[in-house]
C-alpha cells in the first residue's frame, strides 16, 4: 500500500519532523524547530542540575514542523497514513484531569515545578537513593531488577517524588503525570480518555519499574513507603502498556485542521528517541546501537533465549517489546557525551565572549564573522590538533562523569575529574583526554553487557557526533576494539518513529519488515587500528584507577 508517514523526534534542544515515503524510506522533506524558551534557559538552574522545559516549546514545535512538511511536500493529505512521536526520557509532565499540561493553567505558567522535568534533570538524587534503599530492604519482589538493580534520579518516580515534596501547589493541582512521549501523543488523538489511553511500553518499562510479571507498576504498598502521594498517584496511572507498532488513536479534527491533514491519519503509541533511532538504524541481534548526541543511549535487542532469565546489572532496563516487539530491548548510556565536549568549548569561549566580543577594537560585523568562524571550526581544529598528538606522549586522564554516571551502575552524585596535567598540557591535550574519556565510558558499557553474557559483534553509531567527527569515531573503534558503522540518516530517531507509524497504519505487518524497507543505509565504517590497541588499553587502566579514586572519595563524604 502506497503511503507516507511522519516521524516527529523531540530532542533536548529542538524538534524535527520528517515526511517519509514508506515504500523505500526516502525522506521527502523535513523541518526543525528550536525551543525558544529553552534557548534562553528559562526554568533551569544548572548549578543544582535543574533542567525544565515549558510544554509550549513542544506544542508550538509540533504544529510548526508537521504543518511545514505537509505543506512543503505537496503530497495529498489523505496519503499521510500515520504519525509516531519519539521524545527524550524520562521526562515526566504534571497534567490536569483532562490531560492538559499544568504549565498551561493560570497560576502555573511560570512555575518550574509545573514544567516538563527534562531527562538530564538530577534534582531527585535523594529520592532515587530512597527508592534504592527501599528496593534493597523490601521484603518481597525487587522492583528494580529489570532496570539494572539501581533506580536513577533521571527517572519517573524519583522526579515526581522530588517535585511534589518541593511544591505543594503542583502536588495538589496535578491530577496525574505523563511521560513526554505519551503527552504529545495524547494531545494529537481524538479520544481524550486518560483511563484508556495507551501508554508507552518503552517509557513505563525502562523508567517507571513497569513489568508484566508483577502486574504492571510497583504495588501501592511499595510506593506508599516512598511517599503516600505516589501510592495515590498509581490509581491515576495505568497497568497496561503498549508497543509503538500499535495504534494510539486517530488524529483529532482540531489537529487535522491545524496540520493540514485528515482525521484518517493514524497516531501510533509513543516511544523514546533512542529506541526509535535504533530501529531507524536497522538494529539486529548482537549489534550495539549508540545514539550519540549531548548524551548517549546504547540500545540492544535480544531473544528471551539469549537472556535466559537473567537480569542485566547496572543498565537502564530490559523490557520485552520496547524496541522491537517480540524481542527484549536493552538500554544503557552515558549522561554526558557531546555535553562534555560542549562544556570544554564553553570554558575556552569565556575570554572570547567576555574580552574580545565586548571590546571596541572590532566592528559588530567583524565580531559576528569571528563568532561564526569559531562556531564552525572550533571542534574541527581541536580534533585535528588532538589527533596529531601521539599516544606515546604524556596525555591527561579525564572522567566523563560531568553530569553523573548513567551506566554501568547509575550514580548521579559522581563528578568528572582530570589528572596527569603538566605545564605541557595544552588545550588539544585536554581535548584528547576528554574524547578518550567518553570512549572509555562507552567501553565500560560494552564490557558490562559482555560480562552479563550479552554478545556484541558490531557497533552502529547514529546522531550528530557519529556523522560529524571522524576523529571521535575512530577513537571509539580503537578503544572498543570493534568495527563501527555510521548510519547515513541525519534523522535516524525520526526515521525510526516513521517506521513505527508505517506498521501502526497497516503499511507493513511488523517492525522488522518495515525497517528492512525503510531503515537507513550506512555511510562510513571505522575499523580498530591495531597499533593503538595496547596504548588505549593502558590509558583505560588510568581511567579506571581515577574513576575508582573519585568514586571512593565521594562515598567517604
Amino acid at each position: 500500500m502506497k503511503g507516507y508517514v511522519i516521524g516527529l523526534d523531540y530532542g533536548s534542544d529542538s524538534v524535527r519532523a520528517v515526511l517519509i515515503d514508506s515504500s523505500n524510506g526516502e525522506e521527502i522533506t523535513s523541518k526543525v524547530h528550536w525551543y525558544k524558551r529553552w534557548a534562553e534557559q528559562q526554568y533551569c538552574n544548572p548549578s543544582i542540575n535543574q533542567f525544565r522545559q515549558h510544554p509550549l516549546d513542544h506544542i508550538e514545535g509540533l504544529e510548526i514542523t508537521i504543518k511545514a512538511v505537509v505543506s512543503q511536500s505537496k503530497v495529498n493529505p489523505s496519503d499521510v497514513k500515520g504519525i509516531c512521536i519519539d521524545t527524550t526520557g524520562s521526562s515526566p509532565v504534571p497534567v490536569t484531569k483532562d490531560g492538559k499540561p499544568l504549565a498551561l493553567v493560570d497560576g502555573f505558567t511560570e512555575n518550574p515545578n509545573a514544567m516538563m522535568v527534562l531527562w538530564k534533570d538530577h534534582t531527585a538524587i535523594t529520592e532515587a537513593e530512597r527508592i534504592n534503599e527501599l528496593g534493597a530492604t523490601w521484603g518481597g519482589e525487587d522492583f528494580t531488577k529489570y532496570v539494572g538493580g539501581i533506580y536513577s534520579s533521571e527517572w519517573f518516580w524519583a522526579k515526581i517524588a522530588h517535585v511534589v515534596k518541593e511544591d505543594k501547589g503542583v502536588k495538589n493541582h496535578a491530577y496525574t503525570w505523563m511521560e513526554h512521549c505519551d503527552l504529545m501523543t495524547y494531545l494529537l488523538i481524538e479520544d481524550k480518555n486518560l483511563a484508556t489511553f495507551k501508554r508507552s511500553r518503552c517509557a513505563a518499562g525502562h523508567k517507571a519499574m513497569w513489568h508484566e510479571s508483577w502486574g504492571g507498576l510497583p504495588p501501592k504498598e511499595f510506593l506508599e513507603q516512598l511517599d503516600p502521594y505516589l501510592a495515590d498517584l498509581r490509581d491515576r496511572l495505568y497497568n497496561e502498556t503498549f508497543t509503538s507498532d500499535q495504534v494510539a488513536g486517530q488524529l483529532s479534527k482540531e489537529w487535522a485542521d491545524k496540520l493540514g491533514l485528515t482525521t484518517d491519519t493514524i497516531i501510533a503509541v509513543g516511544t523514546f528517541d533512542a529506541h526509535s533511532g535504533a530501529v531507524g538504524a536497522k538494529i539486529d541481534e548482537h549489534a550495539l546501537v549508540r545514539v550519540m548526541g549531548t548524551s548517549t543511549c546504547d540500545i540492544m535487542v535480544a531473544t528471551d533465549k539469549d537472556i535466559d532469565g537473567k537480569t542485566i546489572k547496572g543498565i537502564c532496563g530490559q523490557v520485552n517489546g520496547s524496541v522491537i516487539p517480540g524481542l527484549v530491548g536493552l538500554e544503557a548510556g552515558q549522561s554526558a557525551f557531546g555535553d562534555l565536549l560542549a562544556w570544554f568549548k564553553n570554558v575556552l569561549d569565556w575570554p572570547i565572549d567576555n574580552l574580545v566580543m565586548t571590546s571596541n577594537i572590532l566592528s559588530e560585523q567583524q565580531k559576528a564573522d569571528l563568532k561564526n568562524e569559531i562556531e564552525n571550526d572550533f571542534i574541527r581544529k581541536l580534533s585535528d590538533a588532538a589527533e596529531a598528538i601521539p599516544l606515546s606522549e604524556s596525555i591527561p586522564t579525564a572522567l566523563d562523569w560531568i553530569n553523573g554516571r548513567r551506566t554501568p551502575d547509575a550514580d548521579q552524585n559522581l563528578k568528572s575529574a582530570i589528572s596527569n596535567l603538566s605545564l605541557g598540557s595544552k588545550a588539544p591535550h585536554i581535548f584528547k583526554a576528554l574524547v578518550s574519556a567518553i570512549c572509555f565510558g562507552s567501553k565500560k558499557i560494552a564490557d558490562r553487557f559482555k560480562e552479563e553474557g550479552v554478545r556484541i559483534d558490531s557497533v552502529i553509531g547514529i546522531g550528530g557526533v557519529a556523522r560529524k567527527s571522524p576523529y571521535i569515531m575512530q577513537t571509539l573503534a580503537n578503544v572498543m576494539n570493534l568495527p563501527i558503522k555510521v548510519a547515513a540518516s541525519d534523522q535516524a530517531p525520526a526515521l525510526g518513529a516513521a517506521i513505527y507509524a508505517a506498521v501502526a497504519s497497516g503499511i507493513y505487518s511488523n517492525v522488522v519488515e518495515a525497517s528492512a524497507h525503510m531503515g537507513s543505509a550506512f555511510e562510513a565504517e571505522y575499523y580498530p587500528q591495531e597499533d593503538t590497541i595496547d596504548a588505549f588499553g593502558n590509558l583505560m587502566d588510568s581511567y579506571t584507577e581515577l574513576g575508582e579514586f573519585i568514586e571512593s572519595s565521594i562515598k567517604k563524604k
